[in-house]
């Protein structure tokens, strides 16, 4: 029964948006009924999963040999499905409102769109229960074909362009990645997932330097979705996509399966023994450490408002990136925390900011002059996001920072300790650009705005708000949540 309730788990959105984009639905009620009812029942299987994980994997079909395309509930799949299924459902929701604006009520780009929206939650569900890295490696492709249309949908030049962009790079990515998975099947003993990883020592012997490589050809091949530097000039032109799009794209769905698919390269495949204290360890880490503040950079000289939250996200998720490359059980819990804490942050400020284009047309920091009055509900919501990518204590985004920083000291390492600096310089600059938002819209130069409120109606705010109470309530009370993290990576769970 808990293998068929996984398989309906995973399935349910992905055949459901195919039925939402394939048949003739002419309401458009329907079909953002359709969307949100698929999306809440699977968010709902979901977390029953995650509350009361079944022991065995399902296997779906195998191949030959050890090759099978296989579904497993470990601690991982549990901090990742967790995510997505909380965040999903809102962000269906907030789509409602968005799309008016942006399919003009066009019942056929709805449907590409919903149904688009809805077969992407499948998938990032299956990414998160692969039981191996075949059925990983396999639907994290799939995200880069279920994602292009939904990059696509304005049609715009700049939207064929950003889609050409993430296909070249995700198709580069997927070439260093397979390098792994082919090295895999001939040096492990298995390829199913195992905390501590599965590389048979004794085939290696020797080669250990060779697996090195191809450990860091592999982390940058899934790094191309984590936006690793150099790979990451696809994420920001991606934000001509619809914010509902764009939110996904960079708070949940790809960069997090991004920066999953790498914890576990790291630390359930090839594993931390073979990697730690070498040329494998360090590398991926310098080029972390770079995109921490290579991304709050470019964020601070960046004038559109997506693109700047686009650029934080680069750099966020080398925050990831550097906890889970310390290898260590502290490092990966800051990774896990900081995984999620930011998922929960970033979507409210691109929520914010795509209500801020719908409403009121504006889409640059400079237009935003005296937007605190004119929609105070939205910049409320706004105001607590930044506060909490800042790290600000008391929410959400200092407990994950903090967790980091600890894991860098405990680590007593050079690459730690340059991390830790990276993390401080990244603190400032992320202070900068996300205030410059917050002055204009509370501070205007102009003595006098003619004030015109303009906030969203509730399917908009309904999000906004529950992510503000994420916010706090993480903040507030981490304990819980951390202490399981903790538990993920000693593998207790």
């Amino acid at each position: 029964m808990s293998g068929f309730l996984m398989l309906l788990t995973i399935f349910l959105p992905l055949f459901g948006g195919f039925v939402i984009v394939l048949t003739p639905i002419k309401s458009r009620k329907v079909v953002l009924g359709l969307s949100l009812s698929i999306t809440v029942i699977a968010a709902i299987l979901a977390w029953t999963l995650i509350l009361n994980p079944p022991t065995n994997a399902v296997i779906l079909f195998r191949f030959i040999d050890r090759f099978s395309i296989a579904f497993k509930i470990d601690g991982m799949s549990r901090v990742f499905a967790g995510l997505i299924s909380s965040l999903w459902p809102f962000a269906v929701l907030y789509s409602f409102e968005y799309m008016e604006h942006e399919a003009n009520e066009n019942t056929l780009k709805e449907k590409t769109f919903f149904g688009g929206y809805v077969i992407t939650f499948g998938v990032t569900l299956a990414i998160s229960m692969s039981a191996n890295m075949l059925t990983m490696y396999c639907f994290y492709e799939m995200l880069t074909l279920v994602t292009i249309p939904l990059i696509l949908f304005t049609m715009t030049k700049e939207a064929i362009k950003a889609t050409r962009l993430y296909i070249i790079y995700s198709l580069g990515g997927a070439a260093f990645a397979f390098i792994a998975f082919i090295f895999l099947t001939a040096y492990a003993n298995t390829i199913d997932f195992s905390l501590g990883g599965v590389l048979n020592l004794e085939k290696i012997a020797g080669r250990e330097d060779v697996l090195r490589v191809v450990y860091i050809l592999a982390f940058f091949g899934f790094g191309v979705k984590a936006a690793i530097f150099p790979v990451c000039s696809w994420l920001p032109k991606a934000g001509v996509a619809p914010t509902p799009v764009t939110a996904l794209l960079h708070a949940v769905a790809v960069v997090k399966s991004g920066a999953f698919a790498i914890i576990r390269l790291t630390y359930y495949s090839f594993g931390v023994r073979i990697l730690k204290g070498t040329f494998a360890q360090y590398i991926p880490m310098a080029f972390a450490i770079f995109t921490i503040v290579y991304g709050c950079s470019m964020a601070v000289k960046e004038r559109h408002i997506k693109r700047r939250f686009a650029y934080s996200t680069i750099s966020n998720l080398s925050y990831v990136l550097f906890a889970a490359l310390l290898m260590t059980p502290l490092g990966m819990t800051g990774a896990l925390t900081h995984m999620v804490f930011h998922g929960v942050m970033k979507i409210a400020s691109f929520f914010c900011a795509g209500a801020v284009i719908v409403k009121a047309h504006k889409t640059y920091v400079y237009e935003l002059e005296g937007f605190g009055k004119k929609m105070p509900k939205t910049f409320f919501v706004m105001t607590v996001s930044a506060l909490a990518l800042m790290g600000v204590p008391g929410l959400c985004g200092f407990i994950s920072k903090w967790q980091i920083a600890k894991a860098s000291i405990d680590s007593a390492t050079v690459g730690g300790y340059i991390g830790l600096a990276a993390l401080l310089i990244s603190a400032l600059l992320t202070a900068i650009y996300m205030l410059q938002i917050l002055i204009r819209a509370y501070f205007p130069t102009e003595k006098e705005i003619k004030v015109e409120k303009c906030d969203p109606s509730f399917r908009m705010l309904v999000p906004l708000y529950a992510f503000t109470i994420a916010m706090v309530v993480l903040g507030a009370y981490s304990t819980p949540l951390v202490s399981f993290f903790e538990k993920v990576a000693g593998g207790m769970m």
